[in-house]
């Protein structure tokens, strides 16, 4: 799967999704960032809460390359 993000104007929830696996940890990072884990220790899924009015949206995403 690749990288998607869902955006909710009416509640202004931003919603980053890395990967399908099933979540199995939660972590708060702040009042508005919270992030969900996979088994593995990897990242499933990111959330902003107020994300326009927190100024993370819009999204500005770049495309590189790795060297």
């Amino acid at each position: 799967m690749a990288m998607r993000t869902t955006n909710d104007d009416e509640d202004d929830i931003l919603e980053i999704h890395l990967s399908e696996k099933p979540i199995v940890r939660e972590v708060s990072q702040d009042r508005n960032t919270h992030i969900s884990y996979a088994e593995d220790g990897s990242a499933v899924e990111i959330v902003v809460l107020d994300a326009r009015a927190s100024g993370d949206l819009p999204v500005e995403i770049s495309h590189g390359h790795a060297a």
